[in-house]
């Protein structure tokens, strides 16, 4: 299965979905702020380390998967396709 962009023109099947790149941007970003967050109340109101770097360990997996999408999203942009989101 090639890697890309949804080519130009293309609707949405089972076989060739709509790219969800925005909302899997959106939900990265949610992750992000709240595992940060969540992780900085276990460990320092809560005194629960095994939870907050569990937290932690999210928020970092959150961060990571949120620059990777947004490199996909860049790359779609590039080949020509229109990107309307409230994150660029």
């Amino acid at each position: 299965m090639p890697i890309g962009p949804q080519p130009k023109g293309r609707r949405g099947s089972v076989g060739q979905a709509y790219s969800a790149l925005n909302l899997r941007l959106g939900l990265a970003i949610f992750g992000l702020v709240f595992c940060t967050a969540a992780g900085i109340v276990m460990l320092v109101w809560a005194h629960l380390p095994g939870f907050g770097w569990t937290f932690i360990a999210l928020a970092v997996f959150a961060a990571v998967d949120a620059v990777v999408v947004q490199l996909r999203r860049r790359a779609r942009a590039r080949a020509g396709e229109h990107d309307h989101s409230m994150f660029e």
